[in-house]
């Protein structure tokens, strides 16, 4: 029992490991992580449409868990802007302006992902993260970054936001130019420099937190409200109430797909992170582990007037910048967060909203990443299709649509590879048993009456006739032809129909008096023939035997013959 409790809990085995020298950095890194999260939270918490407290919630709670529960030494939990985006959008139409009742539809959806992520756990589903690819997610943060960006321009500018995807509230925006606010403006712009000055002059610094206070302290002693600038309004003080969301058993349904939606964002950007700091820092990770991890810290969002969470780039890179040895970075960071939410509460209404939106869009412009993309075109031009399509499907279809469209697509692309595998010619090296591509080593020599193939790909159901036809086309390419050797050292899955097809090209083959060898047949595999009973009809299946080796033997049968 104990074992098990020590699995689900890595806490237990590093805190009775922490040293005593760890303390200073790990306090240094929370309060760092600390001042660039509570301005951050309270502009995604905007762009999720919830009240400003909701973000800072997240990083409340999420922390604690994600500390007990999480392998990860330098990830940092907390609302992204990509989630973000992704409850205003899915949550918008059903809570139809009431601010309340999308508080509690956020909560329910942040209660049901924890769930999912601890059922994930249970079923021990880490690997899911695979069929969302490094490419999607290339062109997923492109796509990303210019949504939110779009969702704060019009703050920005002060003027009235409108649209349901990228485009429309890009023209929306264009339209309402002529209405722009110019003491809003200036007050966002001068952000803007400050945040992008203050991040080279002064770098691993809070700038974010510097520059919320200045502009506190300029909205209380200049009365720029009086010329339009809005500002966060009333934060209440004092930490949350914990407790389950108002939300109907009905309306559960409608939030299934959105609460899915954002655990798997949440677990896709966090395990990117988690594997990057691990493989940087030398420590090992569970992959499963972090789908405990994440499903218990978004239900401790979830219960504690939150929203979706997950482990960010951005907010990591602070942790990690500052010096966090161990989780207990985010403690620290949780604690003085919770100070703020019990002291400092004033101060944070007159927070304007244009800072807020100049946080968001310096925080997001990390995302678009022109250079990324370049390279995708440069290496694979099929990498960069798709890369292309995830960043048009987010900005046409929102993140979820546009990140599974991508998805499929990618699928399909691996499909149509996979239907009709690439069949290599095999020569021998002179002067050895070696047996390479003919298309990439001019050297090689084909042995007579002898042609040598190599499948690369595994023989499924889908691709098996294929195979067959393209084999038979090279054999009557280059009659005469007596025997056919293939080598399967690259097919180590070979399904029943794959199976029977290598039966049905030995029949054929005969008929046209031509023998049929296979080479470096995998163990499964071969179990597989044995079962069907074809092995001894193929002149059975040794592992022992070489291409070279199988070609030796029936020369030597022939001199037999002879």
């Amino acid at each position: 029992m104990f074992l098990r409790l020590k699995s689900a809990l890595p806490v237990i085995q590093w805190l009775p490991q922490y040293e005593k020298n760890w303390l200073r950095p790990d306090f240094v890194a929370g309060l760092t992580l600390a001042a660039y999260a509570i301005p951050v939270s309270l502009a995604y918490a905007s762009l999720a449409g919830l009240p400003s407290q909701a973000g800072l919630y997240c990083y409340l709670l999420g922390g604690i868990a994600y500390a007990a529960f999480g392998t990860s030494r330098q990830l940092a939990v907390g609302p992204t802007s990509a989630i973000s985006i992704l409850i205003g959008s899915a949550l918008g139409g059903l809570a139809a302006g009431d601010v309340l009742r999308q508080t509690h539809l956020a909560m329910a959806v942040a209660v049901l992902a924890g769930f999912i992520g601890i059922l994930a756990w249970v079923l021990r589903l880490g690997n899911i993260v695979n069929f969302v690819s490094e490419t999607i997610l290339s062109g997923f943060k492109v796509g990303a970054g210019l949504v939110i960006a779009s969702t704060q321009l019009p703050k920005l500018f002060g003027v009235v936001s409108g649209g349901g995807n990228f485009f429309t509230r890009i023209i929306n925006l264009v339209r309402h130019l002529g209405d722009t606010n110019l003491a809003t403006l200036g007050v966002g712009v001068g952000a803007i420099a400050l945040l992008v000055v203050g991040e080279r002059v002064l770098p691993r610094r809070p700038i974010a937190l510097f520059v919320v206070a200045i502009a506190i302290l300029v909205m209380t002693f200049f009365p720029l409200a009086s010329f339009g600038v809005k500002t966060v309004g009333a934060i209440p003080q004092g930490l949350p109430h914990l407790g389950w969301p108002v939300v109907h058993w009905s309306e559960v349904d409608n939030l299934l797909v959105p609460a899915l939606a954002c655990f798997l964002l949440s677990y896709v950007e966090s395990i990117s992170v988690v594997r990057t700091f691990a493989i940087k820092h030398g420590y090992p990770v569970n992959a499963d582990q972090e789908l405990l991890a994440l499903g218990v810290a978004n239900l401790a969002a979830g219960v504690g007037q939150g929203y979706p969470l997950a482990g960010g780039m951005s907010q990591s890179a602070v942790n990690e910048k500052a010096g966090a040895r161990t989780p207990l970075a985010l403690v620290f960071a949780s604690i003085a967060i919770g100070a703020v939410l019990l002291f400092l509460t004033g101060l944070m209404s007159n927070l304007p909203e244009p800072v807020l939106a100049a946080v968001v869009l310096i925080a997001v412009g990390g995302l678009i990443r022109p250079r990324e993309l370049l390279h995708l075109y440069r290496v694979s031009k099929l990498e960069f299709r798709v890369a292309m399509l995830a960043t048009v499907g987010v900005l046409s279809f929102g993140i979820l649509k546009g990140v599974l469209l991508a998805a499929i697509f990618s699928l399909l692309m691996l499909l149509k590879g996979a239907s009709r595998p690439r069949i290599a010619v095999l020569g021998r090296l002179t002067g050895t048993d070696r047996f390479v591509d003919s298309s990439r080593y001019s050297e090689s020599e084909r042995v007579a009456n002898v042609l040598v193939l190599r499948v690369e790909s595994g023989l499924f159901y889908f691709n098996a006739q294929p195979v067959k036809n393209e084999i038979l086309r090279h054999v009557h390419q280059c009659e005469p032809v007596k025997l056919v050797v293939i080598d399967l050292s690259t097919s180590p899955n070979i399904d029943l129909a794959g199976v029977r097809m290598l039966g049905e090209l030995e029949e054929q083959l005969t008929q046209l008096g031509v023998s049929l060898k296979l080479a470096e047949v995998h163990g499964a595999v071969r179990d597989l023939f044995q079962a069907e009973r074809l092995h001894t009809r193929i002149g059975g299946i040794d592992q022992r035997l070489s291409i070279a080796a199988l070609i030796e033997q029936r020369n030597g049968a022939l001199s037999q013959t002879n």
